[in-house]
């Protein structure tokens, strides 16, 4: 639990004012706030909040700053993320490049990235829209033009940009714009957002490449584009792989189970097509 009613209050003074706040979540701290403003027994009201949380938090349907709040008063451990945004924040040092890469939910694009050599950081977040500063709940509604992605600081000294980009393609959906496996929305369509002209040479390469492998039997529809200003996502959401392991196994397990499949008829079509030109 945080150390005072002082900053307890603070925080939930900053989460009634935060516009991502949803309207319910909102009633319940204010309830709280004005008990506590009005010599309501510290411990016993923030217990009384914790119980009224909790239903919404168990099923993880509060809010992410709403949650990291929950798991502070519950004394949960939770990462503050600030060391990754720090590492986001800089400009690139010699050496280390970024690579920004959408294909779908962002949950399951961090581990694939971050645990390959030569990763310095990778952090989930939104971009290619208009909208500034924007939260799940916006991006999810699919009206903002932003993308669920991953930015990724890399060690040059270590692991190319073309690994990554090979890794890219080898996780996500090349020819499904309406979403990626079982997440669908515009939020999720497969997009290459590329920061120097080497990164988009080897983007459209490997693209072609990929077209040219006759693997896939419908067109390749993945973008690629300039990078946009990129928002990290909530703090909830930064290395979901770890915070909700058997969560992200399920989600991740779906995903495999396709990618194989893809993979099978893959194999299967240009074994036919082989076997046909001779």
């Amino acid at each position: 639990m945080v150390a005072s009613q002082e900053e307890v209050l603070g925080k939930i003074y900053n989460l009634i004012l935060n516009p991502h706040t949803r309207e319910w979540e909102r009633y319940l701290l204010t309830k709280a706030k004005d008990a506590l403003e009005n010599s309501g027994n510290f411990k016993e009201q923030i217990a009384k909040l914790e119980a009224e949380l909790r239903p919404l938090a168990t099923r993880n349907n509060l809010t992410p700053d709403v949650t990291d709040f929950y798991q502070e008063i519950t004394g949960q451990e939770r990462a503050s993320g600030l060391a990754e945004d720090a590492a986001h924040l800089v400009t690139d040092p010699s050496n280390q490049e970024r690579a920004i890469f959408a294909g779908g939910c962002f949950w399951c694009m961090v581990e694939p990235f971050e645990t390959h050599p030569g990763i310095v950081s990778v952090l989930s977040g939104y971009t290619g829209g208009m909208l500034e500063h924007p939260s799940y709940d916006q991006v999810s509604s699919g009206a903002t033009g932003h993308v669920e992605a991953v930015e990724i600081i890399f060690d040059t000294r270590i692991v190319s940009y073309q690994e990554l980009i090979a890794l890219y393609w080898q996780i996500t959906d090349p020819t499904d714009d309406g979403g990626q496996f079982q997440d669908r929305g515009a939020q999720y369509r497969p997009i290459i957002f590329v920061t120097n002209a080497s990164q988009r040479r080897i983007a459209e390469e490997t693209k072609q490449a990929v077209k040219d492998s006759d693997r896939y039997s419908k067109p390749i529809v993945t973008e690629i584009r300039g990078a946009a200003t990129f928002w990290p996502a909530e703090n909830y959401h930064q290395q979901f792989y770890k915070k909700q392991p058997k969560r992200y196994k399920a989600i991740e397990r779906e995903r495999r189970q396709f990618l194989k499949y893809q993979q099978l008829k893959g194999t299967l079509r240009t074994g036919l097509r082989r076997s046909k030109d001779t």
